[in-house]
């Protein structure tokens, strides 16, 4: 059983900058592609980043390219989400999945665990 914990989120001016942090439980990180996602009030999930499992390859949804850098450490069994130039429509509960396989996936169905989520807020 993995278990993810999310942390970093918080409130920030638009403009600024975050780094959410995800730890995962379990022997099996370092084979396992993981993503971040988010959600907000009355909105679909939507895809922000994901990772496949050596951190060799990357992939962001569209409006975060140029913003966002995701990256991980497997001797830690961690994966961040570094966010700049925020802006208010980031605004959400930010959430870290991990798959079973080791490809990424930018579909929240696809994968297998799920963090409790860690709330950002972006002032304007």
């Amino acid at each position: 059983q993995v278990q993810l914990v999310e942390s970093g989120g918080g409130l920030v001016q638009a403009g600024g900058s975050l780094r959410l942090s995800c730890v995962a439980s379990g022997r099996t990180f370092s084979r396992s592609a993981m993503g971040w996602f988010r959600q907000a009030p009355g909105k679909e999930r939507e895809f922000v980043a994901a990772i496949n499992w050596s951190g060799g390859t990357t992939h962001l949804g569209d409006s975060m390219k140029g913003r966002f850098t995701i990256s991980r450490d497997n001797a830690k069994n961690a994966m961040y989400l570094q966010m700049n130039s925020l802006k208010p429509d980031d605004t959400a509960v930010y959430y870290c999945a991990g798959r079973t396989q080791p490809y990424y996936s930018d579909s929240w169905q696809d994968h297998d665990y799920w963090g409790q989520g860690t709330q950002v807020t972006v002032s304007s």
